[in-house]
C-alpha cells in the first residue's frame, strides 16, 4: 500500500503536506496561529497533530501525547506585540505639595498577558523596585499602584515605570515629571495697614506673593466672608486691587496660593466711616474779652 495523504493540524487548522519526490518527506507551510501560545495549557505550546492515510483508508494520528515524537509536536508561538502602560497618576507636570505621593498606572497586553514580576517602577535616578507593588487584575492586566515611602524633597522628580508580557517583550517605558511643593508661599501685603480707618470707599489692596519652588502664586481677595477675587499677579510677584468698602468695619482676608496647594494668608481689618462728626455745643469764656487777654474755648462734638 502506499500512503494517500499526510496532514499537519495546528490551533483547529488543517493543511495538506505534499510528498517532496527528491526526500521522499511530505513538506508544507503553515502559517502560526495569530496567537501567543502561553495561554494554551501550562506549558505554554500550541499540540499538534500529524495524520497520514493511506490507499486503502488506514489512518494514524501522532500528537504531542505520543510518547515517542510527542515532544516534537508542541509548537510554541511568540507575540511580537509589547504590553502597553499608562500612569494615571501623579499626571505630567503636577505640582503636589504630598512628599509620599502614591503612584498609580496600569499594563495591559492582550495576547500573552503581563508578566506580573516584571512591574517595576525607578524612582528619579534610584534603582528599580519591583516589592511593594499592589497589583489589581484587570482585563488583559494590571492595575497597579505604588506608594512612595521616602520623603521626596521639594523640587521636580521623575518616575519611570516598566513592564514586561509573558513572551518577554518589554513595554516602551513610560516616564512621568512632577514637582513636589510642600513650603507656602512668602505673602507681604504693603497696603492696606492694619486697622486702618478711612473715609475712602475704594481702597488698594497691594503686596507681593512668591514661592520658590512653583512661581507664579495666585492670589485672592475675599471681603467680609464673600466671594473671593483672583488678583493678577506680576512676574516679579507684585500685585494690586481696587476694593469697595462697606461702612464701618471691613474685613480684608488676602489669600496667596502656590501650584502645590500650599497657602499663606494675611487678614487686615479697615474702617470705613464717611459721617463727619457733629458740632453740638460751643462757650468762649469770658465774653465779651478784653483785648490780649487770655479766654478758654469749649466744644461739644459727637462722632
Amino acid at each position: 500500500m502506499a500512503v494517500k495523504s499526510v496532514q499537519v493540524i495546528i490551533n483547529g487548522v488543517t493543511t495538506n503536506l505534499a510528498l517532496n519526490s527528491s526526500t521522499g518527506l511530505y513538506e508544507g507551510n503553515v502559517t502560526a496561529p495569530s496567537k501567543s501560545s502561553y495561554n494554551v495549557n501550562s506549558d505554554h505550546y500550541y499540540p499538534v497533530a500529524v495524520k497520514a492515510t493511506d490507499d486503502a483508508g488506514n489512518i494514524v494520528t501522532v500528537n504531542d501525547n505520543n510518547s515517542t515524537l510527542g515532544n516534537k509536536l508542541k509548537l510554541k508561538v511568540k507575540e511580537k506585540t509589547a504590553p502597553i502602560i499608562v500612569i494615571t497618576n501623579p499626571t505630567e507636570g503636577e505640582f503636589t505639595n504630598n512628599p509620599t505621593p502614591t503612584v498609580n498606572w496600569t499594563v495591559t497586553d492582550a495576547d500573552s498577558g503581563v508578566n506580573a514580576d516584571s512591574i517595576g517602577i525607578t524612582i528619579d535616578d534610584g534603582s528599580i523596585i519591583k516589592s511593594g507593588i499592589s497589583k489589581t487584575a484587570i482585563t488583559n492586566g494590571y492595575q497597579c499602584s505604588y506608594t512612595i515611602s521616602t520623603t521626596l524633597a521639594d523640587g521636580s522628580h521623575t518616575i519611570k515605570i516598566n513592564a514586561n508580557d509573558n513572551d518577554g517583550n518589554a513595554a516602551t517605558q513610560r516616564t512621568v515629571n512632577f514637582t513636589v511643593d510642600t513650603v507656602p508661599p512668602q505673602l507681604s501685603v504693603a497696603s492696606p495697614i492694619n486697622d486702618l480707618i478711612t473715609n475712602d470707599s475704594e481702597l488698594v489692596v497691594s503686596g507681593t506673593a512668591k514661592d520658590t519652588t512653583s512661581n507664579p502664586t495666585s492670589v485672592t481677595v475675599r471681603i467680609n466672608g464673600g466671594t473671593a477675587q483672583s488678583v493678577e499677579v506680576n512676574s516679579d510677584g507684585s500685585f494690586s486691587l481696587t476694593v469697595a468698602l462697606e461702612e464701618g468695619a471691613n474685613t480684608i482676608v488676602v489669600t496667596a496660593i502656590d501650584a502645590g496647594g500650599m497657602t499663606s494668608s494675611v487678614t487686615r481689618i479697615v474702617t470705613l466711616d464717611t459721617d463727619a462728626p457733629t458740632i453740638t455745643d460751643v462757650s468762649i469764656n469770658p465774653n465779651p474779652v478784653s483785648t490780649g487777654e487770655i479766654l478758654s474755648v469749649t466744644v461739644e462734638v459727637t462722632d
